[in-house]
Formats: structure tokens, C-alpha cells, sequence
């Protein structure tokens, strides 16, 4: 974050008084005088904020502070403490190992609902149950095309966990590996970005309790100010004869429409589904997130309250055609 913060600052003529500072900084670090050089580099950081930057100058010190020094304690903790070797690609592996700079990022949220509570009661399970979610991105290219676009793989995993129950069994577990190429679209205002994608879905189960399907999707990003607008399609691959869930799309549909609204520092979600079948066989889903800042006395740099109701059908895989009205209520590590 330093480094691009530097070559911002450089770019409107900043750049003398910034390498001299640190270069002090960089001095100080050397002889051991690590809280002067943090001082200077804080001071280098803060010399100028563009209007863009206006987000990062009025975080709390404990966001910018917290994260910086972190990702600096690691970096010094590798130069101080660990003894380097004579090929110089092993320092560099061994490094990113002590560094964890493998350049992973967060797709969706990320998030932890300890206690969930399905007003739709189900004979095979508790209504009661831990949801959590894990989702991370990896960049693979960029501009490979021309197009400034970027290529990424990426990962969700989604379980339900019935820890309500005596043995604490996992009730179901979505796996989404997927691929996907965005473009960034700079020619319009409201326009931002659309992506490619190919996105598999299943439950890791056998015979009549395996849920799956492969789809091909297209997605776009709208900005009006505060609010975004994410409108996706999708087609799902044929499957064979063994096909356990060939009426998934009467439920799930062939799309999403999801609204973002960020208003300070809370988030408002609310996502769509439906079928588009305007008789007695719609089918859909809404599912509405709020993340909110926690109290002090939870606070945690980059960690939210999460406030999520779900209502509708495809709620998770092994769900898809059962009618699931849920809420629930815990923290998101990501949004």
C-alpha cells in the first residue's frame, strides 16, 4: 500500500521531499530506530491526499496505522532475523514465505454467522445452525488481450454447520471454483466494467444427494454514486443422463440483480433471483446483507457486524427447491 501510495505522491511533483524522507527513514530503520522511522514514514505519507485518497485520510489511525505496520513488521522481521543465503531466487522464495506475499485477495465476502435461524422448519436438520463463508481471488494476467483487462481464478466455499446438534455435523458444503476475465470500461460514467466467467458449483456428495452444476455467466458493474448495480446472467452447461438436479434453473433462474448502497461506513446488499416464470411456478430468492461497524469494544481493523436475511429458494444446494426463510446475525471479514 506504501509503494503505490509513494507513486501517486511522486506523480503530482511531490517526489523530492518524499525520497528525502524516506531516505531518512530508511536510515533510521538500518540503525535499529524503528518508531522514529515509522514516524517518518508516516509524515512522508501524509504530506499530500489527492480528493481521490479522501477515503484513506479520514480512516481511523488504527486502520491505516494497523495495517501498515503489520505488513512493515514482516518485511523487517524477514531483513533482521532471518539469515539469508547466496542464491538470490531462494531469498526471494523464502521471503514471500515469511512475507505471505502470495498476492491473494478477497472475492466475495468473507464472513462468520454463528447463529442462523430458518423460520421454515426442516425434518432433517435443526432450525437453528453456524453459517460461514470463505472466498479469495487470485490474479492470474493482466492486459494480456490489450483490453487493460484482468484474469482471475477464484474460490468460495459456503457451509452450514449444525452446531445446535449433539455430534456438531456439517449439514452441507457448497464448493464454487470459477474463472473469470473482467474488462474495465473507462469511455462512460455509469458504466464501469463487465466479466466473463465459468463458475462450478457443487456439494462434494454421492448418488441421490449430489448437487451440481457448471454454468457460463456475464456480468456488468453500474455506478450512481453511492449505489452500484450488478446485473449477471448465466447458462448452464448441459449435463449428462445422471443429471441430479436437472430442474435447478426452475428455482435458481438464469440471473441475479444485486444493489449495493455504501453510506459511510455501512453496506447495504440486497441480491435477487427469480425465475421469471409469472405463474404458479415463480421461483426466486432476496437476500439482504448490512455490514456495520463494530463497537470499540470489538473492533477490529477490516472487521464488520453482518446482518444477513435470506428468503426464497437456493439458499444452498442441497436446498435448491425447498423454501428457505432465514436470519442471521455475526461478522464479515470481508465485503
Amino acid at each position: 500500500m506504501k509503494k503505490y501510495l509513494f507513486l501517486f505522491l511522486f506523480s503530482l511533483g511531490f517526489a523530492q521531499d518524499i525520497n528525502k524522507l524516506y531516505s531518512e527513514a530508511q536510515a533510521l530503520e538500518n540503525q535499529g530506530n524503528y518508531k522514529e522511522a515509522m514516524l517518518l514514514y508516516k509524515k512522508a505519507a501524509s504530506i499530500n491526499f489527492s480528493k481521490e485518497d479522501k477515503y484513506l485520510q479520514n480512516l481511523p489511525k488504527n486502520d491505516s496505522e494497523n495495517v501498515e505496520y503489520f505488513s512493515k513488521e514482516k518485511e523487517t522481521f524477514y531483513e533482521k532475523q532471518i539469515e539469508k543465503v547466496e542464491d538470490t531466487e531462494t531469498n526471494k522464495n523464502i521471503k514471500q514465505s515469511i512475507t505471505s506475499d502470495f498476492e491473494i485477495y478477497p472475492y466475495k465476502k468473507n464472513y462468520l454467522l454463528p447463529v442462523t435461524y430458518d423460520f421454515h422448519n426442516s425434518e432433517d436438520s435443526e432450525s437453528t445452525e453456524t453459517v460461514f463463508q470463505i472466498s479469495i481471488e487470485k490474479p492470474i494476467s493482466y492486459n494480456f488481450f490489450g483490453q487493460n483487462e484482468f484474469i482471475s481464478a477464484a474460490y468460495t466455499q459456503k457451509s452450514f454447520w449444525q452446531t445446535f446438534e449433539d455430534s456438531y455435523p456439517f449439514r452441507e458444503t457448497n464448493y464454487e471454483p470459477e474463472i473469470f476475465i473482467l474488462f474495465p470500461y473507462e469511455d462512460n460514467a455509469i458504466f464501469k466494467s463487465y466479466k466473463f466467467g465459468f463458475n462450478h458449483t457443487s456439494n462434494g456428495k454421492d448418488k441421490e444427494l449430489s448437487r451440481s452444476w457448471n454454468r457460463l455467466y456475464l456480468e456488468a458493474n453500474f455506478q450512481l454514486s453511492e449505489l452500484f448495480i450488478v446485473p449477471k446472467v448465466w447458462y448452464r452447461i448441459p449435463e449428462d443422463k445422471d443429471d441430479n438436479n436437472p430442474n435447478i434453473e426452475d428455482y435458481y433462474g438464469y440471473g441475479d440483480l444485486t444493489f449495493v448502497y455504501a453510506y459511510k461506513k455501512h453496506q447495504f446488499e440486497l441480491a435477487l433471483r427469480n425465475n421469471l416464470e409469472f405463474n404458479d411456478k415463480n421461483k426466486g430468492s432476496a437476500e439482504f446483507n448490512w455490514t456495520f461497524p463494530l463497537p470499540k469494544l470489538f473492533y477490529s481493523t477490516n472487521t464488520y457486524g453482518l446482518f444477513q436475511i435470506f428468503s426464497g429458494y437456493g439458499n444452498s444446494l442441497i436446498d435448491y427447491d425447498r423454501e428457505v426463510n432465514k436470519v442471521g446475525l455475526g461478522i464479515a471479514l470481508s465485503r
